[in-house]
């Protein structure tokens, strides 16, 4: 019965997956420092890996988004976020007080910009136009325009600024905080809250959105698993714990479930377990979701996202993951064989040297309704 139901999750991946083109490479951009400031886990800047050639590594973009007081070799500030838009050929990466903008033709850095009170995990629209890039944990999200960098408007919500999602049909933003139980909701045509969801258990943490916009999917405080908001009603609807794990002491992030992701095809979840050094496998086709399977993987997990095509899952503990087996196929590995892990992750496709489609740091869905 396993095999059979892997064979259909590989047909609908491939029925949803975007046709490759003659010639396509898909790679994976890789933002580090992208736990904390760590640098033993691939050092600093972005690194590229092939995802066609069992994820080999390709290069190394050097970036210069260190603190201008900070000597040659101190450790850099840490990665916050990642973004792409293959329309715009720009690629985005956010530290604690800064945000730069890298050219994906060149891979040279255009700019670089700071934002009053700060960066966090910010995201861009479908068309490239703009950011919502919310403070390190402050009041507040600008909305930047990609092209320059320079600020458009803000947008308070006093949660504690800290990660983001836009909606798929570009004219919605999911705003989730740590110092708040509500989910709030911007329309992008006047930058302004049009609506909040939960409250939910505690803090919102890390969570993911489906594409038809109907459920939020979200890690909270307290909760070895998550929860799930209707975004039609507001209300939160079910709470799902991980059966048969303990909780205990973490890390980093101080809750259980820091990380949770969509497959493409919306008919899994992912989410992690730092304590227990696991990522839980959810089936998606039910309401609440059903417990399936977990994964051991080699450090604490704390995020998780997937290839386009959703062959591919990525915890930030630097597995890759083929989704229908649920094998660990390999892991990333820097240009001096360092393991490399990150929170920070996404991938782009090229053919001739320009990019063409892009993913997202975050595990969102993309079945259309």
């Amino acid at each position: 019965m396993r095999r059979i139901l892997g064979v259909l999750a590989l047909v609908t991946i491939l029925a949803t997956a975007p046709r490759a083109q003659e010639g396509e490479q898909r790679l994976l951009y890789v933002a580090a420092p992208g736990i904390r400031n760590l640098l033993e886990y691939g050092g600093a800047g972005v690194l590229v890996f092939d995802i066609d050639r069992g994820h080999a590594f390709v290069r190394r973009i050097r970036t210069n988004y260190m603190d201008e007081r900070d000597k040659p070799g101190a450790a850099p500030e840490n990665v916050k976020g990642v973004c792409a838009c293959a329309k715009t050929k720009r690629l985005y990466v956010s530290t604690i007080t800064r945000m730069a903008c890298i050219d994906l033709l060149t891979d040279r850095q255009l700019w670089v910009r700071r934002y009053p009170d700060g960066c966090d995990r910010m995201s861009i629209s479908p068309d490239g136009a703009l950011l919502y890039v919310p403070t390190f944990e402050k009041d507040h999200w600008n909305v930047v325009d990609a092209a320059t960098g320079d600020l458009v408007t803000r947008i308070e919500t006093r949660s504690g600024a800290h990660n983001t999602v836009y909606g798929s049909d570009g004219k919605r933003v999911y705003m989730g905080g740590l110092k708040s139980p509500l989910l709030f909701v911007a329309d992008t045509s006047d930058h302004r809250v049009c609506q909040e969801v939960g409250p939910f258990a505690g803090a919102v943490r890390p969570f993911t959105v489906n594409a038809a916009q109907t459920h939020a999917y979200v890690c909270v405080n307290g909760c070895l698993g998550f929860e799930i908001g209707d975004l039609k009603t507001g209300k939160l609807i079910h709470r799902v714990e991980v059966p048969g794990v303990k909780q205990g002491p973490v890390k980093r992030h101080g809750c259980p479930s820091h990380g949770i992701g969509l497959t493409p095809d919306e008919r899994e979840i992912w989410v992690v377990d730092a304590f227990n050094q696991q990522v839980h496998f959810y089936d998606n086709t039910s309401m609440p979701p059903k417990y399936v399977s977990s994964l051991k993987v080699r450090e604490e997990p704390g995020w998780v996202t997937f290839t386009i095509d959703g062959r591919f899952g990525y915890p930030s503990t630097g597995e890759v993951v083929e989704v229908t087996s649920k094998k660990i196929l390999t892991r990333l590995t820097d240009e001096e064989g360092r393991p490399v892990m990150s929170e920070k992750m996404l991938e782009i496709d090229f053919v001739g040297g320009a990019p063409i489609r892009n993913g997202d740091q975050f595990g969102v869905g993309r079945t259309k309704p």
